[in-house]
């Protein structure tokens, strides 16, 4: 009976330090999986930071390099001198200062484009998708096509052209990496989320993959969607089809986070 009592005992406690040793891991583990999703915010705040930092740059040197130059001479057109000059020769300076100001105005108007497409701002995401896709199968290379299904209502502009730059990210590395003969994408809707999908049959990346380069490889390409995502408060997934015939990439979008 002595021995029956004692054993039952040390099997008690051998649960009891079991669980509690368990119970250890399990916390230990917990915070490492803190930690780490932590860094991994980290990370893509820093490449959100440092895409942003290298647009401001690219405008600053586009505004300093060229747009400066072309006032600059503008001005010496239209300099003090002016009124001292012969008609023709007024007439001349102020037709070569318009010219310049034209060119001027035409360079800051590309600028403006290349931060929010004119497409994009006038009419929605679906014509901006649409209207590249169809850029990308005139050039005869790549079949390229886009379909929207439920796209009803235009959602916020700064959404929009998170999502047009997603897909521009996706696009680009599609054409530069996978060697597809094809591209395909569709837009659907339920009650709660927007799921945009692209198809391809060239060769790509799954999860694993995206998770693994979006984190430690030094490109910006996938970083910069991993950070758009975030904002968008969304989740995207990388995927080849049973079959192994062709790649598919979803972007799922709360509507509330959208709208």
């Amino acid at each position: 009976m002595f021995f029956g009592t004692f054993a039952m005992l040390v099997l008690a406690l051998g649960i009891i330090v079991f669980v509690i040793f368990h119970q250890r891991k399990v916390i230990k583990y917990q915070l490492q999986m803190k930690i780490l999703e932590a860094e991994k915010q980290q990370i893509l705040l820093n490449a959100s930071i440092k895409f942003q930092e290298e647009e401001r740059q690219r405008i600053a040197a586009d505004l300093h390099d060229d747009a400066g130059p072309l006032l600059a001479t503008a001005r010496l057109y239209l300099n003090e001198n002016l009124v001292n000059q012969e008609k023709s020769q007024q007439l001349q300076s102020v037709l070569s200062a318009k010219q310049i100001l034209d060119d001027a105005i035409l360079l800051i108007r590309n600028i403006s484009h290349s931060l929010m497409p004119p497409t994009l701002k006038n009419f929605g995401l679906e014509s901006a998708t649409t209207d590249l896709f169809q850029k990308i199968n005139g050039s005869g290379q790549v079949k390229a096509s886009a379909r929207f299904h439920d796209y009803r209502t235009r959602i916020k502009v700064e959404s929009e052209l998170l999502i047009f730059r997603i897909i521009q990210e996706l696009i680009n590395n599609i054409l530069k990496h996978s060697n597809a003969g094809f591209i395909h994408l569709t837009e659907n809707a339920n009650n709660n989320f927007i799921y945009i999908r692209i198809h391809h049959d060239g060769t790509g990346i799954v999860q694993s993959d995206y998770d693994r380069l979006s984190h430690f490889s030094a490109g910006l390409g996938l970083k910069n969607i991993a950070s758009r995502i975030t904002v968008l408060n969304s989740r995207i997934f990388f995927e080849i089809d049973s079959s192994g015939t062709y790649y598919k990439v979803t972007l799922e979008i709360p509507k509330e986070s959208a709208a």
